[in-house]
């Protein structure tokens, strides 16, 4: 049951804007960390928690927790569009496994992934087939969100799965920390958009380009302080990354939704984190192996990168 993990934030503004060269190698050199401890891991498989902005998963149908049995990405914002090496059997397992383990979940046979999941698998192994992926969509976007106690279960659950079998299982959190991004809300969209969310239809190319550029923009908003998002919150950051890391998970069940939108829309993304820490906590006490933390304005995130293993594991 060797079993590994790697948590990241992500943010399109890493690879659509070009930042200060001493800003892109300090990040860069973090996400060479984190490949580096991939490669050296050499998972037989890579669960991948992540949420979605409204580019797969829409209000017509919104699970808590989706699990991938067959999966694309969409390209969003430039990032890698493909299709997932996703072992179908070994989902179908893991989702049977978590339902008996008393956690409800949907799965998807035609799931739709965006940069949240691109983007670490791209910086982790190059390409988005280069390992074999099992998805799991956590809503992170579309109130109601359910209570962080529910999340910290599903990941246990699958780290139950796995902690009976014999795969390098390779744990990948993706999001957050605190960040508050555009992205449209149901309550506040105007009436196009809102219906969008619902609907899920195609992006039109004039919405598209007023995505790709408003991103862009609000970075350089919050960067020079004119912004009228919420700002990052280092020492909130700070805190979960200290709890996560040194195996305070239950904590964290006592953060509400409410406490947590203070620090953006964007910081429910932390559901991620808290599944895969949780899947790898269910295999015994683990011990971090590398930290980075920056607040990024211009990538508009609190920006973060961490890798832990069982402790006291040599495999």
């Amino acid at each position: 049951m060797p079993l590994a993990l790697c948590c990241m934030s992500h943010s399109p503004l890493l690879d659509i804007t070009e930042q200060s060269p001493e800003l892109e190698a300090d990040v860069r050199a973090a996400l060479s960390a984190a490949r580096a401890f991939a490669e050296d891991f050499a998972p037989d498989v890579v669960v991948v928690f992540a949420p979605d902005h409204f580019n797969g998963f829409f209000y017509r149908l919104m699970p808590p927790f989706c699990v991938g049995m067959a999966a694309t990405t969409v390209g969003d914002y430039g990032s890698l569009a493909g299709t997932l090496h996703v072992p179908t059997g070994l989902a179908q397992a893991c989702a049977q496994a978590v339902l008996a383990d008393g956690v409800d979940l949907s799965i998807s046979h035609r799931m739709k992934l965006d940069h949240s999941s691109a983007q670490p698998l791209r910086e982790l192994f190059g390409a988005l087939d280069a390992r074999p992926v099992i998805p799991v969509f956590i809503n992170a976007a579309a109130a109601p969100l359910g209570p962080l106690a529910r999340t910290r279960q599903l990941g246990a659950a699958i780290g139950r799965f796995f902690g009976r079998r014999d795969e390098r299982v390779l744990l990948v959190g993706s999001g957050g920390l605190s960040h508050d991004p555009p992205v449209p809300t149901l309550d506040s969209a105007p009436a196009a958009m809102a219906e969008r969310l619902v609907s899920g239809r195609p992006l039109t190319i004039e919405e598209a380009a007023r995505k790709h550029t408003g991103a862009i923009a609000e970075g350089l908003r919050l960067a020079d302080g004119s912004s009228e998002r919420r700002p990052l919150s280092p020492a909130w950051d700070t805190e979960f990354l200290s709890l996560v890391t040194s195996g305070a998970l239950t904590e964290l069940d006592g953060w509400s939704n409410d406490e947590i939108g203070q620090h953006g829309s964007g910081a429910h993304e932390i559901r991620a984190w808290i599944a895969a820490y949780s899947a790898l906590d269910a295999a015994g006490p683990y011990e971090a192996t590398y930290r980075y933390y920056r607040p990024i304005p211009e990538y508009i995130a609190g920006f973060a990168v961490t890798t832990a293993r069982p402790g006291g594991a040599d495999n």
